[in-house]
């Protein structure tokens, strides 16, 4: 998946390359240089500050697939499916079929975006439950899409449930999709968070209401320190400081969702290194930043021994031999990670692969994975809309493996306690550039999107949401291991 949002990126900046090409030319034919001149000189500047506008309003977002292909996903086929029929927005289904149990709940449905959905973002408006939701999709949006209604099974139940396309419209015909899972904020998790930020942006909801959580962050997130140079360091001691920083978040900002200290563990590689250590298990990779290639500095704080610790190497065989040694130690039943096919961070693939690899050398097998993705292949803005909604599914262009969704309800303070969890986290307080900052005021009057005024990191519109969303993945045992 990473090297196709890599291919991706390279095809959308050289069709905007060819754009770019046609409006010069365009802006060109009016300015007179003794070849052509179709109109008089001043409409050129003019033009130029329109198409930069528009560029900047509607033509700015990394969607790298068309809007108008249909998403498609395959769940496990004992899934429950209920058709669906919308009648004035009301929702009419077998009710005495929708499982006692079913709090993951999936609409599967069709819009089609109207004329103002090619210029503001389409919503589908759900009422009728204890919070209004809405759940936002690509401008010109037509095809199949996925409404989370995790929650609401009580008003789906009642009747009282209500959807309302603005700025699209809905097919009359849908399909409900309904998963029953355990509560598994009520079993012994383990996050993977291969960046200090990382558990809080997927599970801090999860993991604030878990029983004994054990956090494992596995880099220590040192490179990019540019920021950090206008403190009159160099690029390495930028680097250094930044890692210090991230290093302690990734022990402190778990303490406001009650996770005890001894339960935060800091591994200490090095950012965008895991790819290279998996290459050549047994080479030393250092930072390609910060000079420094000894893992035990970020570890201080660890309250447990480790394998890595003997040395201090950072190689793939003490990633493997430190994570079978939590694994074994700590035994959880359930072990949140990076989805590996939607989440296309080098990190966080590699990352995966490292617990699966721990897992299958490790005498403790978890019961369940749950994948999470925060970054996205294909669409760099999902979650749509704005922040406290709901969180509808991704797009899923491309096949990817028939998981079933768990996405468990955030209430009110659970969200503002996620909100300020984010808000401690070093790497998402630093201010957003001038350009990016002039390119949100646009689309604020042209396009009609906000932002939450608690941070300017579009991680708090993406993260701070009514649900949060896994994939849930058993892992398969052997005969001896069952």
């Amino acid at each position: 998946m990473s090297a196709r949002k890599t291919a991706l990126l390279k095809k959308h900046r050289r069709n905007k390359r060819i754009v770019l090409a046609l409006v010069i030319l365009i802006l060109a034919s009016f300015i007179d240089f003794g070849i052509y001149n179709i109109g008089p000189w001043w409409i050129s500047p003019v033009l130029a500050v329109l198409f930069w506008l528009a560029h900047e309003a509607w033509f700015a977002d990394h969607l790298f697939y068309s809007p108008r292909d249909s998403y498609h996903y395959d769940f496990p086929p004992d899934t429950v499916a209920l058709p669906v029929t919308l009648s004035e927005g009301r929702l009419t289904f077998a009710i005495d079929q929708l499982p006692a149990g079913a709090g993951t709940l999936v609409l599967q449905v069709k819009l089609k975006s109207t004329w103002l959905g090619w210029l503001l973002d389409p919503q589908v408006r759900v009422s009728g439950t204890p919070e209004q939701d809405r759940q936002d999709f690509e401008r010109r949006a037509s095809g199949t899409r996925y409404i989370n209604l995790s929650g609401e099974a009580d008003s789906l139940r009642h009747g009282e449930v209500r959807l309302k396309g603005k700025y699209c419209r809905l097919d009359d015909v849908a399909t409900l999709y309904a998963f029953s899972h355990p509560d598994f904020s009520k079993q012994k998790l383990m996050v993977i968070a291969p960046h200090a930020d990382d558990a809080e942006l997927a599970a801090f909801g999860l993991y604030s209401e878990s029983r004994e959580p054990v956090i494992v962050t596995l880099t220590q997130g040192e490179i990019e320190a540019g920021y950090y140079r206008r403190l009159g360091l160099d690029s390495a001691a930028a680097a250094r400081l930044k890692g210090r920083l991230r290093t302690w978040n990734s022990y402190a900002v778990p303490l406001w969702g009650d996770v005890p200290i001894d339960n935060c563990i800091q591994l200490g590689y090095y950012c965008l290194q895991l790819s290279g250590m998996c290459s050549h298990p047994s080479d030393v990779y250092g930072s390609r930043e910060s000079q420094e290639a000894d893992i035990r500095g970020a570890r201080h704080l660890n309250k447990c021994t480790l394998p890595g610790d003997a040395d201090g190497l950072p190689t793939w065989q003490n990633l493997i031999a430190d994570l079978v040694a939590l694994l074994e130690q700590h035994q959880p039943d359930v072990i949140v990670m990076p989805h590996p096919e939607l989440d296309p961070h080098d990190d966080h693939i590699h990352a995966t692969r490292a617990v699966e690899q721990a897992i299958a050398q490790s005498c403790w097998k978890p019961d369940v994975q749950l994948l999470y993705a925060n970054h996205l292949a294909d669409n760099d803005r999902w979650p749509m809309g704005p922040a406290n909604n709901g969180v509808a599914l991704p797009p899923a262009i491309e096949p990817l493996p028939a998981y079933a969704p768990w996405s468990p309800k955030l209430s009110l303070s659970s969200r503002v306690d996620k909100a300020m969890a984010l808000t401690m986290q070093h790497d998402l307080r630093i201010p957003l550039p001038f350009k990016k900052r002039l390119r949100r005021t646009i689309q604020r009057f042209l396009a009609g999107r906000v932002w939450p005024g608690i941070g300017e990191d579009e991680f708090f519109r993406k993260a701070v949401r009514r649900h949060e969303l896994f994939w849930v993945r058993a892992v398969l045992k052997s005969k001896d291991e069952a």
